[in-house]
C-alpha cells in the first residue's frame, strides 16, 4: 500500500508540473484594425445600443403587462417554465 502511494504521488507532481507554458499576447498589427467591417461596427455599436434600451427594451416591458400581453400573445416570464396552477386546481400530487 506504501508503494502505490509513492506512485500516485509521485504521478500527480509530474502532472501538476507539466502543466502549459506561459502564454503570451498576439502581436498587434494596425492593419487590421482598420477592416471596413470592424470600423462599421465601432460606428453601428452605439446606436443599436441606444435603440435596444430607448425602444426595444420598455416595448418588450410594455408587451408584457396586461393588456397587450394578450393582444400580442406574450407568455408570462417565468422561471420555473410553468403556468402556475388555477385557483380553483389542486395541485398535482408528487410522484414518489
Amino acid at each position: 500500500m506504501n508503494r502505490i502511494a509513492w506512485i500516485v504521488g509521485i504521478a500527480a507532481v509530474v502532472v501538476s508540473l507539466s502543466g502549459p507554458l506561459a502564454a503570451s499576447a498576439d502581436e498587434y498589427r494596425p492593419e487590421d484594425a482598420g477592416h471596413p467591417v470592424r470600423i462599421a461596427a465601432y460606428v453601428l455599436h452605439p446606436v443599436g445600443w441606444l435603440l435596444d434600451r430607448l425602444i426595444f427594451f420598455p416595448a418588450w416591458w410594455l408587451g408584457q403587462k396586461e393588456p397587450f400581453r394578450t393582444i400580442f400573445g406574450a407568455e408570462a416570464v417565468r422561471a420555473d417554465d410553468g403556468p402556475p396552477p388555477a385557483p380553483d386546481e389542486a395541485p398535482a400530487p408528487a410522484v414518489p
